[in-house]
Order: C-alpha cells, then structure tokens, then sequence
C-alpha cells in the first residue's frame, strides 16, 4: 500500500471538500443578503419559528456551527432570548442534514462541468448576482471531486487488517463508533465533512451499518465544540445557549443508542422499501436522526432552559458593556449579519449623542453640575464606541461580502465619524456654558430664549436623522433636510440680531462671543443630522 498516497489523496480531498462548502455557503448567503439578519431578528418569536429559522440558516451558509456561532452571538448581545436560542439551534442540526442529502445525490459524473459552470460565472461575468451564483455552481462541484477524492484514497483500506478490525470492533462497539465520531469532528470542525466522510465509507462498503449509525450520533455530539468555543469570555446566557447544544446532542445521542437495535432495523426497512443508494442511506438516518431528536425534545425546551439556569447560575452581576452588539465570532461565520450588529451599535451611539445633546441642553437651562458630569460620561462613552466600531468595521472588509454589503460598511463608517462630530459639538457646549459660569457670563433673556429655539430645533433634528436611521424611514429623512435648512436661516437671523443688540448696548462682547459659539456649534450639529440623511437617502437612490 502507497501510505504517502492514500494519506495525501484524502487531506487533498477533505481540504477541497472542507474549502467548497464553505465558498458555496459564502455564495449561498452574500445571494441572501439581508435577508439572513432579517430571519434571525424577526422569525424567532417562539420556539417553533426558531426551528425553522435555524433549519433556512443553516442551509444557506452550509454549517450547523456557523448557525450556533451566530446564535450564541445574538444571545450574548441580548437580541434573543435563551428559549428562542434553543429553537435555533434545534433547526441547525436538522438543516445540516440537508448537506448529506445533496451528498447523496449521485452527481459526482457531472461535477467537472458544475466545477467549470461556476468558473465561467466567476471570471466572465461581472455581475454581482451572477458571480455569487457561480460561487455556489463553484463550491457545489468542488464539494462531490473532494468527495471523490477522499473515497477514493480510503478504498485502499479496505485491505489493511488494522483498519478491518477497527471497523469490526466498531460494529460491536456502539460507544467506539459514538467516540470516533465526536473526536474526528472535534478535529476536523465540519459535521458535513465527517458525514460525507461516513458516505463515502458506506458505500464502498469500508464500515457496516451498525458502526456507521453511532458515528452519526458521534457526529452531532462533536459539532457543538464550535459553539462551545464561541461561549468563551461571553457573558453567562451565552455559556447557557453553547451547554443547551451539548446537552441537547448528548441527550439524542444516549436516546438512540438505547434503541439503536431498532433504529438501525428501521433504516434498512426504508431502504428497501425506497431503494435508497448507500450514500442516501446515510443521509436518510442522519435527518430522521435530527429530525426525531428535535421533536422529541421540543417539548422540554423550558425544562432545558431552566436546567441550564441552575447549572450556570449568575455568579455576580454583569458589568455594564457600552458596546452592546459588537460581537467578533459573528464576523468570521457570518460577515452580513456582524454588519447589522455593526448598525445596530451606530445606532445605539447616536442615541448616546441625542442624550448628550439633550443634557447640554438642560444643564444651560438648570445650570446644574450634575449634569455637566453626565454630558462629560456619554462622550467618553461615545469616543469609545468610535472606536471599537469603527475597529470592528474595519475587520469586517477583509471578509467575503457582497457589493452592496460593501458600500453599507463605507456608509457606517461616514455614519460614525458624523455621530461622533454631534458628541464632540455638545462637549463643547457643555464647556462653553462652564467658561459663563466661570466668568459670570450671562446672556440677555432675548439672546437666551433664542438659543433654547435654536436648541429644541436642533435636538429635533438629530433625533429624527437617528429614528430616521433605525427605520429605514425616508420621509423622516427628508424631513431632517427642511430641519437643516431652518436651523442655517435661523443662525444667520439671530447673528444679525446679534449684532443688532450690541450696537444698541444690550449685551456685551464677552457675552456676545459666548452667544455666537453656542449658535455656530448648533449649526454644525444640524449639518451632521443633515449627513446622516443624506446617507440614507443616497443609498435609496443607489438601490433604484
């Protein structure tokens, strides 16, 4: 036996195989677009929906793992529930199987030419959608030569005693066959790969039903490592939803092995009753498998809730995080949906900046220092979220995104620099009525009652920009627009009104000066609301 062959012929294979899943589920999701933040967001409102949510995820990125990363992100962000979570990660292990089932279909005859379709689309079309398209014609041919490949670098095992008793020791040794499972999934970090793997076994008749039937278990017991993993350094519900998929999987796995005897019957009644090839035969146990597991265990969701809660209780309580839906796991399994989290966190930042602008507002009214000391708190607060946005974005366009999932991150990034600018404008009113009170500086009751229009206007507009934002409305938008243009004409009116009173003696220079500086930093907080709506207005007008 050539060692050095059959070892390369299979690490090639499950490399290329390991490589087209996940280009195909690249491709799969950036033709998705928003769609997939827009599933997990809204469809997960019980745990049914969450099932079906978590099966059309995983189906679209071609991992069970990916769909448990991005679970336990949103959870750890507090954008789902642990009983939701659950749902999801129920209909993640169903939606897996769907790979099987394509693995099942016998196409590996036309794979070259699916290989060569995808190719043709990649590099002769300059299409966004059809690039994506050939993307998954791509990573769908790659998946069954990497199949192929490995089949047929195993075959030759087939003649080596070790391999042959191992298999045999397996068939009588259900907990063997669960172990090597799990470990080489654990290893290889693909539930799919280890599944085409068992197929490929199957059928060239390497490993008996009864030992391929427990690696399945096996399988799904190893694939929650990713999850697992994703749980480390979140906060504590986070570390919940990772334990439910261990326990969950664990669980089916000791259910069907109690009754593998008559599992492993009904496996081969359907199989003559559907004359299912070898590779479909595994596919149709691994979904009836998933599929059973998750409905007997739907019941138990809030049983599985409430365990967890007890085996990981709430050892002290959770610091406050200013960054509340930053979560870096989300933008390696999923790039589009780190960017709506990435939206979210801006939005989040420009309700910072309306509370500071807001607050300003009311310490030049109240003139209380309490209020300067919390103005002072959320523009800390907001450099911060400067920051960590804007590192986040940045890690984000390394990543397979599509087009238009590009020019929202160059949107975001203009969209935090302006959020900032309203932060940095109220710092600096806030220090401008400090240097009044320092000096007793004190504006006529014409001049103040001018400024608190100016204000009430221009926190008006900055609100509508953000709800503007968080909704997607456009009329607010424009509204922001018509805002903007009264709160120019409304600085030009009262600096001639300015003007006006000092030639008539009415307030001083020093107070003057005071009096211009508020005005000219309430302009330029209207012109980065103005900004703001721009934004939303040009990418409408880019999408027509």
């Amino acid at each position: 036996m050539d060692w050095q062959q059959v070892i390369f012929q299979f690490l090639g294979g499950l490399g290329l195989f390991l490589f087209s899943i996940k280009y195909m589920g690249d491709g799969l999701q950036k033709s998705a677009g928003n769609r997939l933040r827009s599933i997990l967001d809204r469809f997960t409102t019980n745990p049914f929906m969450g099932i079906l949510a978590g099966i059309f995820v995983t189906v679209l990125i071609q991992s069970s793992s990916g769909t448990t990363v991005i679970t336990v992100g949103l959870v750890s962000a507090g954008l789902m529930t642990l009983r939701q979570a659950i749902g999801v990660i129920m209909g993640a292990n169903i939606g897996t199987t769907v790979t099987a089932f394509i693995i099942g279909i016998d196409i590996g005859e036309y794979a070259y030419p699916i290989l060569l379709t995808g190719a043709v689309m990649l590099f002769f079309f300059k299409s966004a959608k059809i690039q994506n398209l050939g993307q998954i014609f791509f990573g769908f041919g790659g998946l069954f030569i990497g199949l192929d490949l490995m089949s047929s670098g195993l075959s030759p095992l087939r003649h080596l005693p070790l391999f042959t008793d191992l298999i045999l020791e397996m068939s009588h040794s259900p907990i063997l066959s669960v172990f090597v499972g799990t470990v080489f999934t654990l290893i290889v970090q693909s539930s799919s790969a280890t599944i085409g793997i068992l197929q490929g076994l199957y059928a060239e008749n390497l490993i008996s039903l009864e030992a391929a039937l427990p690696v399945l278990f096996g399988d799904n017991i190893g694939t929650t490592i990713t999850a697992v993993l994703a749980a480390i350094g979140a906060n504590i519900v986070a570390k919940r939803a990772a334990a439910i998929h261990v326990l969950f999987n664990v669980s089916g796995a000791i259910i069907f092995l109690l009754f593998l005897g008559l599992f492993t019957h009904f496996i081969v009644w359907v199989t003559g009753a559907l004359h299912l090839e070898a590779k479909m035969q595994i596919a149709f146990a691994h979904g009836t498998f998933n599929i059973v597991n998750t409905l007997i265990q739907l019941p138990f969701i809030g049983a599985w809730a409430y365990l967890v809660t007890k085996l990981l209780p709430e050892r002290e309580k959770q610091k406050e995080k200013i960054a509340l839906y930053l979560d870096e796991t989300l933008i390696e399994k999923s790039p589009s949906i780190a960017i709506g989290q990435a939206k979210k966190e801006v939005i989040h930042m420009g309700n910072l900046s309306l509370d500071g602008l807001r607050t300003a507002y009311t310490y030049l009214k109240n003139n209380n220092p309490d209020e300067a000391v919390f103005a002072n708190m959320l523009e800390k607060n907001i450099n911060q979220l400067d920051e960590e946005i804007t590192k986040y974005l940045v890690k984000i366009f390394p990543h397979s995104i599509s087009p238009r999932d590009s020019n929202e991150l160059q949107a975001l990034l203009n969209l935090v620099c302006d959020i900032e600018r309203i932060g940095d404008h109220s710092e600096n009113i806030i220090e401008q009525i400090n240097y009044m009170n320092e000096r007793n500086i004190v504006l006529s009751d014409d001049a103040r009652n001018e400024v608190y229009e100016m204000f009430e206007l221009t926190i008006n507009s900055v609100a509508l920009s953000i709800e503007a934002l968080e909704k997607g409305d456009l009329s607010k938008a424009r509204h922001v627009y018509e805002l903007e243009d009264q709160i120019d004409e409304m600085e030009r009116y009262l600096r001639k009104q300015h003007i006006h009173r000092l030639n008539h003696g009415d307030c001083t220079p020093k107070s003057g000066l005071t009096y211009t500086d508020l005005l000219s930093n309430l302009e330029r907080i209207g012109d980065h609301a103005h900004n703001v709506a721009e934004m939303l207005l040009d990418k409408a007008q880019i999408r027509k």
